[in-house]
């Protein structure tokens, strides 16, 4: 296995090179720096991104967390872009964590998610990239005695009309001296040479021959793996642990209680594994959650309709009871895993009164000062190098940065200064709760004698996930948009409407999940307005244009696309049924269209058009590759996946035998395509999510006449 020691690498890395480490001063420092991240203006700091080495390689400073959704590809494309350089000489590193460099702009801390690297990212590396280049040409014009405005950049070269030209690297040691040019100006974006174009991802070659440095790669001299037996029961407590037999087990050499459990320190996983095993322990189960999950998504069922707290309230509030026909309908959502390839998993270094961590982090400025509190250190004595993810889908974006406290009790409990690394194995994840909560919709609607939608009403209910974390403060009079979110503000003209959200609690933690309240509420609003069309005798992609408000313009273009590439208005097939879905989320516009087959009695589904407006398209490649990424997940999800819980509240699927992944087999046809647009770039990563489901909803209803109003699809079969 790789010894991975991203700290002394990268001072290997700057000890070896002679190279260009841009601007030693910041303009802005510590907490006036932390200030501007969060007023939405970050200091500008070319060095905390840009480092030039003298063999010409120019390696950028990623602050999003790498999961696979391609944050090291498109932020190093900006910089490229604006520094001139040739994509060959492009690298990526994950940066530190560090809140006063590295703030997420749109969120005033550090962390990656809600799909914004892009679009924080955008303006702030171009500069950069641009400072950069500006400074390689002021240090040719001193080198070479010639006005800097003659001297251009190109494809990684530097050169004078003279026929002088030098490489980045031979330049490096001049330029470190110059100035930072406060504001440079960037390309007109029809200069631009590589943003909008095809680029292999930076990691994919590390990914496959096995160099990438993952958490389970990194080894400290005296590293002990550390596993953690927690509660069969959410909610539930630990009353009394007998560890003698784990003792007994050759490699474990201690056994602590934290709050998460009771914590196996041994010198190999393996060893760890089989002491947990051999613990003897009693829960006490009396705060514990021991409804079932069909008892659950019933009390869900009748908190939404008893109605909850007003969301959205337009129009005639009658406007349904008055209404020539009404449609009610009911859709219910169970609780989904992440189920990231990568376990969650964790290193920890304590020494001398501090702390050095190293992981897939996905908000570290949560992460350090939730270590920091457990250690009784300051946040500015924990380090963290953030590694590469073997993916996420929202399961490291812990707002309660469940994962650091963790690891820090682990190292809180050891009672001395060590090496210790916390590994959850695949039944750990799955088991351990942190979930898409579990949500129940119902939904109304009233249609006049001529068709037309006149009242829309939708109650939403089910768990909070900001509501006792750092991110309760982002709640508005005590609502949490993301339990809801895409329910409201639709892009359809639907009369009065009437949202409301109802909070129901339980012991079961949950967490964001990929593309978070947009998973269900697309579902919910795309299926029923199907199902609306339908008895209105309309035709599911014209009816929505029908229905489109003027605004709604690019919701209007992605629909419009996704009809034309799939010849919605011819494409028929004998055994085949189509159905179309629209959804906006975090700024991302997308529309699918997907063709499904009726295989005893369980679709099958084998194409899939989909059309997207992000944006500016940074990296086409890794836009039409997140998208089919987004519905190979979406597509498994809604077949196969939910958490349940049995009889007495303990989970029943254990691994990916009873959690069913998407066979390579059953993966359709996708194409993509790519809206060309001005705008500022947006999030890919979680978008291609949302459309997906109640695409193939509507698709299995024109095939079958059934309309699917619980997922998952495989309870047709159960």
């Amino acid at each position: 296995m790789t010894h991975v020691s991203p700290q002394l690498s990268r001072r290997g890395f700057l000890a070896g090179t002679a190279g260009f480490t841009l601007a030693l001063t910041l303009p802005l420092g510590g907490a006036r720096a932390q200030s501007a991240a969060a007023s939405g203006s970050a200091p500008f700091a070319p060095n905390a991104f840009v480092r030039i080495a003298s063999d010409d390689t120019v390696t950028v400073m990623i602050k999003h967390l790498e999961m696979g959704q391609g944050p090291y590809t498109g932020l190093a494309t900006l910089v490229a872009e604006e520094l001139d350089a040739d994509w060959s000489q492009m690298r990526a590193e994950g940066a530190p964590g560090n809140d006063a460099l590295y703030a997420n702009l749109l969120f005033g801390a550090q962390g990656t998610g809600g799909s914004t690297a892009m679009a924080n990212s955008y303006m702030q590396m171009r500069k950069a990239g641009a400072a950069a280049r500006a400074m390689l040409v002021e240090a040719a014009a001193a080198e070479w005695g010639v006005p800097a405005e003659e001297i251009t950049v190109s494809a990684g070269k530097v050169a004078h009309p003279s026929g002088k030209s030098s490489g980045f690297g031979a330049l490096a040691a001049t330029a470190a001296g110059m100035a930072v040019p406060e504001d440079p100006p960037v390309k007109d974006p029809k200069d631009f040479v590589l943003i909008g174009t095809d680029r292999p991802k930076l990691d994919s070659v590390a990914k496959a021959n096995g160099t990438a440095g993952f958490t389970m790669d990194v080894y400290r001299e005296g590293m002990l793996t550390v596993v953690v037996a927690r509660a069969p029961k959410f909610g539930a407590k630990l009353r009394s642990v007998d560890d003698a037999a784990a003792l007994q087990v050759k490699g474990v050499e201690m056994v602590r209680e934290i709050s998460s459990g009771v914590a196996v320190y041994a010198t190999g996983t393996f060893a760890a594994l089989k002491g947990r095993d051999a613990l003897v322990l009693e829960w006490d189960e009396s705060g514990a959650e021991t409804r079932s999950s069909a008892q659950m998504l019933q009390d869900l069922s009748d908190a939404a309709k008893a109605g909850g707290a007003m969301v959205e309230e337009a129009g005639d509030a009658g406007a349904i009871d008055g209404a020539a026909e009404v449609l009610e309908a009911e859709f219910r959502f169970p609780y989904l895993a992440h189920a990231p390839m990568e376990p969650l998993d964790a290193v920890i270094e304590t020494k001398e009164g501090k702390a050095e961590m190293w992981f897939g982090s996905q908000f570290p400025s949560f992460d350090k000062p939730t270590a920091a509190g457990v250690l009784g250190m300051k946040p500015e004595d924990v380090q963290i190098n953030v590694l590469l993810a073997g993916g996420s889908f929202g399961r490291r974006a812990q707002g309660s940065a469940h994962l650091a406290k963790e690891v820090a009790e682990v190292a809180k409990a050891a009672g001395r200064d060590g090496v210790f690394k916390l590994v959850w194995t695949r039944e750990d994840d799955l088991q351990g709760g942190y979930y898409r909560p579990a949500t129940v919709h119902r939904l109304r609607a009233g249609i006049d004698a001529e068709g037309r939608i006149v009242g829309w009403e939708n109650a939403v209910a089910n768990q909070s996930i900001m509501a006792g974390t750092p991110m309760e403060g982002m709640m508005q009079n005590g609502l949490d948009p993301t339990s809801y979110e895409g329910s409201n503000d639709l892009p359809y003209d639907v009369g009065a409407r009437r949202i409301t959200w109802a909070r129901v609690d339980s012991p079961v933690p949950v967490l964001w999940w990929r593309s978070v309240g947009h998973t269900h509420t697309a579902y919910a609003v795309e299926v029923f307005l199907d199902e609306v069309l339908e008895k209105a005798g309309k035709d599911p992609v014209q009816g929505r244009l029908d229905l489109m408000l003027p605004e709604a313009t690019r919701q209007r273009a992605v629909l419009e696309k996704v009809a034309e590439i799939a010849n919605w208005s011819g494409r028929r097939a004998e055994g085949k049924g189509y159905g179309v879905a629209l959804a906006k989320s975090f700024g991302t516009y997308v529309a699918q269209i997907l063709e499904v087959e009726d295989r005893n009695g369980f679709p099958h589904v084998t194409q899939v058009w989909c059309a997207v407006d992000c944006g500016v398209a940074v990296n086409p490649n890794v836009i039409r590759a997140q998208m089919e990424g987004g519905i190979g997940y979406a597509l498994g999800t809604a077949l196969f996946n939910e958490i349940t819980l049995g009889e007495g509240g303990g989970v029943e699927q254990h691994n990916f035998d009873g959690y069913r992944m998407l066979r390579i087999s059953e993966m359709p046809k996708v194409e993509v395509a790519i809206l060309q647009s001005g705008e500022d770039p947006t999030g890919v990563g979680e978008p291609g999510v949302p459309p997906l489901a109640p695409a193939l909803a509507n698709a299995w209803r024109a095939l079958t006449g059934q309309t699917v109003h619980q997922l998952p699809f495989s309870t047709l079969t159960a």
